[in-house]
């Protein structure tokens, strides 16, 4: 019975590991792909074959950082981003903890719905409502559309985290004499810190990858790295080895950002997907 054991746990973890291996590839030979045409030349590109061993070059990765005053679209998209989630955490963690505690499903549900929308149906009104008050190619009003995306996606990931907290700890400080407020910031938040760090990243991500509202409500001031991409589209040709550089830049400030937390990451989407 105990070698059977043995033997049904080893293929279980075999098959498991086949599993997450047919489940990476795709995605990580996209990313190998991207970052070695980065490092190709334009004839080792369109080469018919493709070439596998190559002499690698950075020719790519300069005209973009150089000519394509790429750093100040990197910047544009960092600020928006990093105001986006602020903004998001600040108003979503007080409504998603209403909501949790309050039981207050249909306006979950109207959240969700607004979320669920195509960002499509928001563009006009958002471009007629800043053009009125001459807001176009701002950073107020990139952030402003980007908190359709950061703010929905923090309430409904916080909600369940919420209600996970037992009632019984925060009616035990307000006991000793807590307000509900200082009750929420002392006691609430840190018991959902991971939830709060995977709730952040997943936010900063959407917003750093949004393109649309970027590409409509942007201008040379507030251009993002996005649409910054299409710099390198024309109608004559268009530039793959610059395309591959510029897409390789705007996915590592993600990537980084994500192995340096992983751990938090894993462990807070694992809460949230566990109750009881």
């Amino acid at each position: 019975m105990v070698v059977g054991s043995k033997k049904h746990k080893i293929c279980r973890n075999i098959f498991i590991t086949l599993g997450v291996i047919i489940v990476l590839i795709p995605p990580l030979f996209v990313f190998w792909w991207m970052f070695t045409s980065a490092l190709k030349t334009p004839v080792d590109i369109l080469s018919p074959v493709p070439k596998l061993i190559f002499t690698p070059t950075w020719d790519n990765f300069k005209e973009v950082l150089q000519q394509e005053n790429f750093l100040r679209y990197m910047w544009n998209s960092l600020v928006i981003a990093t105001f986006a989630t602020a903004i998001a955490l600040v108003l979503g963690l007080p409504a998603a903890y209403s909501i949790a505690k309050y039981r207050q499903q249909k306006l979950a549900l109207g959240i969700l719905v607004a979320r669920m929308i195509p960002f499509v149906s928001y563009l006009l009104p958002w471009f007629i409502f800043f053009r009125k008050l001459n807001l176009i190619d701002t950073y107020l009003a990139l952030i402003t559309t980007h908190l359709i995306i950061t703010l929905p996606m923090t309430i409904w990931l916080m909600i369940g985290y919420f209600e996970d907290v037992p009632d019984d700890l925060e009616e035990a400080a307000m006991v000793d004499g807590c307000s509900r407020v200082r009750s929420f910031l002392t006691i609430t938040l840190p018991l959902v810190r991971n939830g709060v760090v995977a709730s952040a990243i997943l936010s900063f991500i959407f917003s750093w990858n949004q393109f649309l509202f970027s590409l409509i409500l942007s201008g040379p001031r507030t251009k993002t790295v996005p649409v910054a991409v299409f710099n390198f589209i024309s109608f004559e040709q268009i530039n793959w080895g610059g395309l591959s550089a510029a897409a390789t830049l705007i996915v590592l400030p993600a990537l980084i950002l994500t192995l340096i937390i992983q751990k938090q990451i894993v462990r807070g989407l694992t809460m949230g997907a566990v109750k009881g």
